[in-house]
């Protein structure tokens, strides 16, 4: 267990919470940069595990939060990094639901979409880049992501993600030992 504080477990996913606009990878590179760089309660290595972890699991994909806050405060710290992650945001997407659906017959509705739909993508990448940083890290890796992605891309519905992740950890544990 990590010498932290509870409260900044508390303080760190809450305001990632609010910051989550487009999903919990649109803040990858900020919770990569809080828990690995400015608080160190992991190092990348773990980080890029646990990022891992919380994808083969069911639910929403980061679940990865609890790890984090398990790592610095045991228990009690992932259960605070689950609530400060989900409740925030849920409480804020239940609320902008309610504004939204008011503003139904609106023309600037339609505007805002559109406008906020690749700033969504833009967010999405730069998570990905920050885990692929971490994760892909010679020939073996690269192999792995392209077939990951092309059976997601190209497969369609027949590709199971969790297969596919279980898949690369037989891989890793096969050619990267």
């Amino acid at each position: 267990m990590h010498q932290g504080s509870i409260f900044s477990v508390l303080g760190v996913f809450s305001l990632l919470s609010i910051l989550a606009v487009g999903g919990g990878t649109a803040v990858l590179p900020e919770m990569k940069k809080e828990a690995v760089v400015d608080h160190q309660w992991m190092n990348q290595t773990e980080f890029r595990d646990a990022y891992s972890i919380g994808q083969i699991a069911p639910g929403p994909n980061m679940m990865m939060v609890i790890l984090i806050g398990y790592k610095v405060a045991g228990i009690p710290g992932g259960l605070v990094a689950f609530g400060a992650f989900f409740f925030p945001c849920a409480l804020i997407a239940w609320g902008t639901s309610r504004i939204w659906d008011h503003f139904e017959r609106n023309p600037w509705r339609l505007s805002v979409q559109r406008g906020m739909a690749p700033m969504v993508v833009g967010l999405m990448i730069a998570g990905i880049i920050a885990i692929g940083r971490t994760a892909i890290i010679g020939f073996e890796t690269i192999v792995l992501a392209v077939v990951v992605f092309a059976a997601l891309y190209f497969g369609g519905k027949r590709a199971n993600p969790a297969l596919l992740i279980l898949g690369g950890a037989i891989a890793g544990w096969v050619f990267m030992r």
